[in-house]
């Protein structure tokens, strides 16, 4: 292998600690699409890859950006049995950097941003009209920063800019970033339960039930314990007592497939806050209805977990360049490689990736790969070497699939 496609340091570790099945205990969260804090992943990923595909097609480039400071401040509500209308509209702010133009073309970023916005809001969300709803508080700004050059963010031509792929493109910045494969049957469950729910063969059965869902799942041994936030609309529910008969509707279906996920049957609360005897009831979906707040980067992981008793990065990706922002390029890359040598291994496997500012992209500083019962072979351990030295080569593929595909980091 050449010097130019050979990271700086990958280590392979046979990894001897006790496996997350193994523990006494575990616990795992997931915040569910119609939360604020994934709201506003969903919003600062959707608006990088607009903003990145606008630039393709009209550059052949991406613009240098970064849109990862998004937050939303809910709206308020009106809520009564069989009546729930918002009445003060989301207010969605968008800060970081961005190019407004290159040379004498603008780039029409606000729409952008308020096309990101309305489109991810309308998906999670049911009766969202982005003209009576939505507020958009555009902060990007195109000022230059330290030891950059002037053309950074004021490209002067489309020579200014960076193509994908670019043998020059270096990390933005120091990133650990952390993966791990396969999932614990708790971590499955969790996010099983939450796409369950949200997804559309559920919501056409129940259609009167709401999108901020939070999933909490406990393990002790072999004794699993679920607590279900899921709220119901309240233009759909006419009384305490229909309230208490569909949550009972649809704990039943929700206990049936963690009873198939687990292979026991758990014990499974819904709605625990409305033990004080008021339901909980929104307009369109979310507490972001009555003044919620939610930002990037506080909830799930690249996992779509929160996952505390795992290896887990604190990095926010959503909203960051692709061309060379290691905390998402990396984060992405850690956890497909974590699945990829899982699946060529039939193992346990945890990667982490470390890499200074200035680095290149296919070589970070260190790759150490951990996997559970490392065969004494050489061929394995060269395998795991190939698999990471493959995916660092292959950098400018995974930043066409973030912007032309799409990948989930929530």
């Amino acid at each position: 292998m050449s010097a130019a496609t050979t990271p700086h340091s990958v280590s392979v570790y046979a990894d001897h600690a006790q496996q997350i099945e193994e523990l006494p205990y575990e616990l795992v969260e997931r915040k569910g699409i119609g939360h604020p804090d994934t709201m506003c992943d969903a919003i600062a990923e959707r608006a990088s890859q607009l903003y990145s595909q606008y630039c393709l097609e009209h550059f052949g480039r991406v613009a240098h950006h970064w849109f990862d400071k998004v937050m939303i401040f809910g709206g308020e509500a009106h809520l009564e049995y069989g009546r729930g209308e918002l009445t003060n509209p989301y207010t969605v702010l968008f800060a970081g950097k961005g190019a407004y133009r290159c040379g004498d073309q603008p780039i029409p970023l606000e729409q952008i941003l308020r096309q990101a916005a309305a489109e991810v809001l309308d998906a999670v969300s049911t009766g969202f009209d982005a003209d009576r709803h939505l507020v958009i508080d555009c902060r990007i700004v195109d000022h230059q920063g330290a030891g950059r050059r002037n053309s950074r963010y004021r490209p002067q031509s489309a020579d200014d800019l960076i193509a994908i792929g670019d043998p020059g493109l270096v990390s933005n910045d120091t990133n650990l970033l952390h993966a791990y494969a396969p999932f614990s049957r708790l971590e499955q469950a969790v996010l099983d339960v939450e796409r369950f729910i949200n997804g559309p063969d559920f919501k056409g059965r129940n259609a009167d039930t709401g999108w901020d869902v939070k999933v909490f799942g406990s393990r002790s041994g072999e004794a699993f314990n679920f607590v279900v936030n899921m709220p119901f609309l309240a233009g759909h529910i006419t009384s305490f007592a229909h309230y208490l008969e569909r949550k009972k509707a649809c704990q039943a279906e929700i206990l049936a497939l963690l009873t198939r996920s687990v292979g026991i049957a758990p014990t499974l609360t819904v709605n625990p806050t409305d033990r004080n005897g008021l339901p909980y009831l929104t307009a369109l979906g979310s507490v972001a209805d009555t003044g919620d707040v939610g930002a990037v980067g506080r909830g799930n992981r690249v996992t779509g977990l929160i996952t505390p008793m795992r290896s887990m990065s604190i990095e926010a990706p959503a909203g960051k360049n692709p061309l060379d922002h290691t905390g998402k390029l990396y984060g992405v890359l850690a956890r497909q490689l974590a699945v990829r040598l899982h699946d060529l291994l039939g193992k346990p496997v945890e990667t982490h990736i470390f890499t200074s500012k200035e680095a290149p992209l296919n070589r970070p500083d260190e790759v150490v790969v951990r996997v559970h019962g490392l065969s004494q072979d050489p061929a394995e351990e060269d395998l795991v070497r190939k698999t990471v030295d493959d995916a660092l080569a292959d950098t400018a593929e995974l930043t066409r699939e973030i912007i032309v595909t799409g990948v989930t980091m929530w």
